[in-house]
């Protein structure tokens, strides 16, 4: 069922909640979302963290920042508000898979043991899903700080817009269920990786790796299955509380989107997927709206134009609302096909680079109505 005001919906999250997952397929503004929802939050005095794995450190520019580190640090809020604080972050991917082995790994030998591992080395920040999954971990932490009354998780940069939630799954089945690791077990048990020590299948399997892969890489692969042997249960446990999390009342996901044909499709399926995952959605965002351009009126400071430029002129208007008017139409069949009214944020000449224009952003964002009015025009 429809809200009757989503902007007011969104900005109760913004009181309430203790995290908002910003959610959304690749190059739709996720990023400005993300930080004028929590410069907003902070602004009306609570103390909010915006986390990213925006690989183009654009967050450090829109909040004035030279550069975001791993670790959460203090944004100076310059303009007028309650008694909250801005903080802000990037995700290090490879930092929060050290950590998350460090806590998981049965004694500080084992887990140097994974960390030394030249495999572990060259794919913990590039294995399937391990951006997405370190973002689950590093919400989950935060979650747990007593600095931040607010977490806004800017997810990552994906392809399809159900990769964050699925992430989980594809990286636990990786560590479980691997073929080589299937293999190569019974054989590195003990402690050694020989051909003799096999079986006649499994000889067969490593002589063939053997030629193609080498058999110090055969080693690698061996101890970092083994390795994460142990720790598989506690990652497994881990991602079960982030789910949970997730699906509680004190967490919320805004769904952002453009106007263009396929994100409009990507957001009405991450919608449904977040309801059949009974995980709740507090606002749908549709960003980088053109809506249309008033007709001008007659009058006094009526301005004369050359007939040709004139001409020109009114083609570029009609060929602008009729973008609009197609874009529009694609809102309205995903406000019917979700169930909701979206909140449209306008195109602007430029990305919001400095905390004025995120609190402009974030003004349009609440007022629950379309803000092309605002939009600033060459």
């Amino acid at each position: 069922m429809r809200p009757a005001d989503p902007g007011g919906a969104l900005e109760a999250a913004l009181r309430k909640r203790r995290v908002l997952v910003v959610c959304g397929s690749g190059g739709v503004g996720k990023t400005t979302i993300s930080a004028a929802l929590a410069l907003r939050a902070a602004r009306d005095g609570r103390r909010a963290l915006v986390c990213t794995i925006d690989p183009a450190r654009r967050l450090a520019t829109r909040l004035g920042l030279g550069r975001l580190s791993g670790t959460p640090q203090r944004v100076e809020l310059d303009a007028p508000g309650g008694a909250g604080e801005l903080w802000a972050m990037t995700l290090d991917v490879k930092r929060t898979f050290d950590e998350l082995v460090i806590r998981h790994a049965g004694s500080p030998e084992a887990a140097r043991r994974i960390l030394d591992n030249a495999l572990y080395r060259e794919v913990s920040a590039a294995l399937a899903g391990s951006h997405e999954y370190m973002a689950m971990e590093k919400l989950l932490e935060l979650h747990g700080d007593e600095r931040f009354d607010l977490v806004v998780l800017d997810t990552p940069p994906t392809r399809h817009a159900l990769d964050f939630l699925e992430a989980p799954d594809r990286m636990l089945s990786f560590l479980d269920t691997s073929v080589l690791r299937f293999f190569l077990k019974p054989y590195l048990a003990a402690g050694r990786l020989t051909l003799r020590a096999a079986s006649r299948t499994g000889a067969a399997l490593l002589r063939l790796a053997d030629r193609v892969l080498g058999l110090e890489l055969l080693r690698d692969l061996s101890e970092f299955f083994l390795a994460f042997d142990g720790m598989y249960e506690g990652f497994k446990d881990r991602a079960g509380r982030v789910f949970e999390l997730l699906r509680s009342g004190r967490s919320g996901f805004v769904v952002v989107t453009s106007p263009t044909r396929q994100a409009l499709q990507e957001a009405t399926f991450l919608r449904r997927q977040l309801a059949e995952r009974d995980m709740p959605c507090v606002a749908v965002v549709v960003n980088r709206v053109l809506g249309r351009l008033p007709a001008a009126r007659g009058g006094s400071g009526r301005v004369e134009v050359p007939p040709a430029l004139r001409s020109r002129l009114v083609a570029i208007f009609r060929d602008h609302n009729a973008l609009a008017a197609v874009e529009e139409r694609g809102i309205r069949g995903l406000e019917v096909d979700c169930d909701c009214t979206a909140l449209r944020v306008p195109e602007l000449d430029d990305d919001a680079s400095d905390l004025p224009e995120l609190v402009a952003v974030a003004g349009a964002l609440l007022s629950g109505r379309d803000a092309t009015s605002r939009r600033r025009l060459p």
